[in-house]
């Protein structure tokens, strides 16, 4: 995708020892890049959301693994480099199918070999994300068609909440690469984004991508999206996710479960987007995924440009205020209509989801 007429993908490779990544803290206000040039580098990017959203977490890590292959290749190195990065975010299950595939394809090879096997493995998850977006919103494109075909020339008004776009990945995004194509095919449509407390990412990160690509939207309040749906003036809702359970239940940013409880009483279509390695076959259901407590001050402090063009961190809740802040929430695989996945659409079943990847 492009920034201010240049395309970008979201992490590169710098030289032979580093990759180069946009640092997704400093955004929207400000556009920069950070290297990372060792395993500490990458943990801290992760943990610090300077690199965030699911598949771009595990291409993160996949890199984080190699550049520690070049440090020490040692077994016990290469241990060392899987638990680190898995710490860091718990919910993303990217995360620890990135590190599996990059342990499993190093384990027993020779070290002399491992570095330059673990750099070109990093290179092709990082690859493949793109072409697996790319295919997602090819499928998302044909919902997105046909519902536009319904409003007699008016805009399809889209609902997404955080952000699932390229920022969230290495290039196109999935929630948003639906939307992507449909504006690159000439469908009108416009996109209700919510702010997504607290860390606004799609006021901060959505908004942006957006905005950069031209697509029409507007940012609105969390609480304001059931207003909408019942007002008549959302026609379907697209999110991603970053981790769907076995039985289809999803885990997404905090406020999801609100929105699809929304468009459930509203006769409003629910989609989630999503690579399949962020299916985890292992749990059951929803209840089992483990939901990534966040800092309180993400919720007692926001971080803003002033009038002056200085970026300034502000305390915004009732002085000695403790915060309670819960990263994720599951929605039920009953709200979901449908999952957008690089082999198509399917239900939100065990069975929808065998359909498209059968053991």
């Amino acid at each position: 995708m492009k920034i201010h007429g240049k395309p970008w993908r979201t992490i590169w490779p710098e030289g032979e020892g580093a990759v180069g990544v946009i640092d997704q803290t400093k955004l929207p206000h400000r556009f920069e890049t950070a290297t990372l040039g060792t395993l500490d580098d990458t943990a801290r990017a992760i943990r610090a959301m300077v690199v965030r959203g699911a598949p771009l977490i595990g291409a993160t890590a996949a890199y984080g693994i190699a550049l520690a292959m070049r440090e020490d290749a040692s077994d016990a190195a290469l241990d060392k480099a899987h638990d680190l990065l898995l710490a860091t975010r718990p919910t993303a299950v990217n995360l620890r199918w990135a590190l599996k595939r990059m342990c499993d394809r190093l384990r027993n090879r020779p070290r002399a070999e491992r570095a330059a096997l673990a750099w070109a493995e990093a290179a092709a998850i990082a690859d493949e994300d793109v072409a697996t977006c790319k295919s997602i919103g090819e499928h998302g494109l044909k919902i997105l068609r046909e519902a536009a075909a319904e409003e007699n020339g008016e805009p399809l008004n889209v609902l997404t909440h955080c952000n699932a776009g390229w920022l969230a990945c290495v290039d196109w995004g999935t929630a948003l690469a639906p939307i992507y194509m449909a504006h690159d095919a000439g469908i009108g449509l416009h996109v209700w984004v919510d702010e997504t407390r607290p860390r606004n990412q799609g006021a901060s990160l959505t908004a942006y991508e957006l905005g950069a690509h031209g697509v029409k939207h507007t940012i609105i309040a969390d609480n304001a999206g059931g207003h909408y749906m019942q007002a008549g003036q959302v026609d379907l809702c697209i999110v991603g996710t970053d981790r769907v359970a076995a039985n289809g239940d999803v885990a997404n940013k905090i406020g999801t479960y609100l929105k699809a409880l929304a468009a459930k009483d509203n006769g409003v279509p629910f989609y989630v987007a999503l690579p399949s390695s962020t299916i985890d076959w292992t749990l059951a259901n929803g209840r089992d995924i483990p939901i990534e407590e966040r800092s309180a001050d993400e919720l007692l402090k926001m971080t803003g440009r002033t009038p002056s063009g200085e970026l300034a961190t502000v305390e915004i809740a009732a002085p000695g205020s403790g915060a309670a802040n819960p990263g994720f929430d599951v929605t039920p695989a009953r709200l979901v209509t449908g999952f957008i996945t690089e082999r198509g659409v399917c239900a939100a079943t065990e069975a929808g989801l065998r359909s498209l990847f059968p053991l």
